[in-house]
């Protein structure tokens, strides 16, 4: 498979700049494997494709507001700095990026807030736009960190143009979100609502839960032709004895393991014994998901609608099969579905 067998025309007006009103109240593709049948549902009527005894593997990561905006030092030039990682707690050391970067460098010093309360100074130039920070700041490091969240704002994807609202804050998080680290939500999740988790318990759905801290490399270019030379971005992930057991148990059973995002499949595929069950895990994948590939662990999966040429819509086709996710994807521009982050879900069983 090449990188332009996986490019399409994607009508600007169908990416999503708001969410559903209600959650679960998005519309959803229902794609069959073995027969190539399509529906049109909403996201509610997941609940109609799974019986008791079936797995739900949801990723808990918690996204963090992480992009910030400074004024540089003498010239106060306003300038938008992405936190990736955090590198160093003792010494507030964060990999960074850095808009616009060709005027940030070695020994800048960024003034953060109206009161400019946070400092930070460049020590590293790491890629072209990647920078080391340090920040400057007198306060306990829990201080520090609360600094960071009131000066943050909720990372939206750079495709949405409008002004980030306070709703966001909410909406771009998933509603079981645990664990902080992540930079983008995983977005398949966000179609899940109170209710909804509670209709699947209460039909006696199980769930696993694991962690993958999202981060911009999900989303970066592939920029090679040959899908082989492409590299991931690590992302850091962790899978407890509790996910591995009942996620086990359903795969003994015969039963769905259903990953519910690009995000859990990449995790799940990264932890694979070699009786093809889940091994716990804890430390950093670059997995990367491309046709052909031999799913071992879950047998369907719910994810949003990816744009041409994205890692995300690779992983989708080798698990769906070329042709049904070209078949599915021209549907979903005929029936108007929206794209992206806050866009529509696929369910593919």
């Amino acid at each position: 498979m090449k990188l332009s067998n996986f490019n399409f025309e994607l009508p600007k007006e169908l990416l999503a700049e708001y969410p559903a009103e209600n959650r679960d109240e998005s519309r959803l593709m229902v794609v069959h494997r073995d027969s190539g049948k399509i529906e049109h549902k909403m996201f509610k009527d997941l609940i109609d494709y799974f019986d008791e005894g079936d797995v739900m593997v949801l990723n808990n990561t918690k996204v963090f507001p992480a992009r910030l905006y400074g004024n540089k030092e003498k010239t106060g030039a306003r300038i938008e700095v992405f936190l990736l990682r955090e590198l160093n707690e003792e010494q507030r050391l964060w990999d960074v990026l850095v808009d616009p970067a060709r005027k940030i460098r070695i020994g800048n010093k960024l003034y953060f807030g109206e009161d400019e309360s946070l400092v930070a100074e460049v020590i590293d130039n790491t890629t072209s736009r990647g920078r080391t920070l340090r920040f400057l700041y007198d306060g306990s490091y829990m201080d520090f960190r609360r600094k960071l969240k009131e000066l943050g704002e909720t990372p939206l994807p750079k495709y949405i143009k409008r002004e980030v609202e306070p709703e966001d804050e909410l909406r771009y998080q998933t509603i079981y979100a645990k664990h902080e680290g992540a930079v983008a939500a995983p977005t398949a999740g966000l179609h899940f609502s109170k209710h909804l988790l509670k209709r699947l318990e209460i039909k006696g759905i199980d769930f696993a839960e694991v962690t993958l801290h999202v981060g911009l490399g999900t989303f970066n270019p592939v920029e090679v032709e040959d899908l082989s030379k492409h590299k991931m971005d690590s992302e850091e992930l962790v899978i407890d004895e509790r996910a591995t057991e009942v996620v086990n148990r359903a795969k003994r059973n015969k039963k769905k393991v259903c990953a519910v995002g690009t995000t859990v499949m990449r995790g799940l595929e990264s932890a694979v014994s070699s009786e093809h069950t889940l091994n716990t895990f804890e430390g950093w994948t670059n997995k990367f998901i491309f046709p052909p590939y031999e799913f071992s662990i879950a047998n369907c999966m719910i994810t949003n609608f990816h744009l041409p040429k994205s890692t995300l819509l690779m992983m989708v086709s080798a698990f769906m099969g070329h042709d049904l996710m070209k078949k599915a994807y021209k549907q979903a521009i005929l029936e108007q579905y929206r794209f992206y982050s806050y866009g529509d879900a696929m369910l593919i069983l």
